[in-house]
């Protein structure tokens, strides 16, 4: 039997780049390397250094998932200026087959192929889980957005968005004074401009600020203060914004009807993993008046394999 093909994955962020060796759509957890992006001109830089310390042979395919939108096969990084295209890519590693992906994609590639031990269920379904229905990734990061992950007869089919810049939702008193604090510095409150970790920051001031306090912090520092469930500001933070989140979330399921789930991604998402019950997530997602009961029949996990944007490039490739 003629063993899978070599491919070469790559997970490029904002700070770092994980790379890694893949056969027949599994990763090789042993060839995941990490390079920081400061450190190198742009990708076919990182991938030429990673092929030439792994010492192996010819990689016939090569997928690249993208930390920003992806326009035609191409990606540019804004605060990295680089350009990402397939032409770059196969200079670099010589494979053949290249796919370039945003990373939500990715996660949405990756859905199947999780091990067990890295979902965390959030919300239980009313129901049991539907098969073939629609999935959908949300990631709660340096950024936000989601994915939509489709069943088809050839396989799983991605499609991407930029829902992040969406309007910020509007309920009360409180939430209009939010959205006019964010306003202020951006012209426009979109959902990524509070449901991210800049966006916590500013969440964070706001509150202060509501507060009659003028306390900056950041978002490692407000997730701590969070934990430790001791100061009003950072109390009013959490709870605002694991509210918004599931509203957000709700309106997304709604949206894409995702019957097969949703999964949060994200390393903000994960450091609100232990507050989401006591600040209500599922209560803000369910509520949607006469669509509650709709909303309640998808569940809601978090994802916690930190190698899963990888494991979705594997799958890309071996889809075809």
């Amino acid at each position: 039997m003629t063993a899978p093909s070599l491919s070469l994955v790559a997970d490029v962020g904002g700070t770092n780049t994980r790379v890694a060796l893949a056969r027949g759509g599994a990763v090789d957890a042993g060839s995941i390397r990490r390079f920081p992006n400061a450190e190198h001109a742009g990708l076919a830089s990182v991938l030429t250094a990673y092929l030439g310390a792994a010492a192996t042979g010819p990689v016939e395919g090569a997928c690249v998932a993208v930390a920003g939108p992806v326009d035609g096969g191409v990606a540019r990084l804004t605060n990295l200026d680089w350009t990402i295209d397939p032409a770059s890519v196969a200079a670099a590693t010589g494979a053949r087959r290249i796919a370039i992906i945003n990373d939500l994609q990715a996660q949405g590639y990756a859905l199947g192929h999780i091990a067990p031990t890295h979902l965390r269920p959030l919300v239980p379904a009313s129901g049991p889980l539907r098969a073939a229905h629609p999935q959908l990734v949300i990631g709660v990061g340096t950024g936000f957005n989601a994915a939509v992950v489709h069943d088809t007869p050839s396989g799983p089919v991605v499609t991407a968005s930029e829902c992040g810049h969406v309007t910020l939702p509007v309920r009360s008193e409180a939430d209009l004074s939010l959205m006019r604090h964010v306003e202020t510095a951006h012209g426009f409150a979109g959902v990524e401009d509070v449901l991210s970790g800049r966006g916590l920051e500013r969440l964070h001031a706001w509150a202060a600020r509501e507060a009659g306090r003028d306390t900056r912090l950041k978002a490692s520092d407000i997730v701590a203060a969070i934990g430790a469930a001791e100061d009003p500001v950072a109390e009013a933070t959490g709870a605002t914004f694991v509210r918004l989140l599931g509203t957000v979330a709700g309106d997304l399921a709604l949206i894409h009807l995702p019957f097969g789930g949703i999964y949060l991604i994200g390393g903000v998402a994960r450091a609100f993993t232990p507050h989401f019950e006591r600040f209500g997530f599922a209560a803000a997602f369910h509520d949607k008046g006469r669509f509650s009961a709709l909303v309640g029949e998808i569940p809601v996990s978090i994802i916690e394999d930190d190698y899963a944007a990888l494991t979705g490039c594997a799958r890309r490739l071996a889809a075809g």
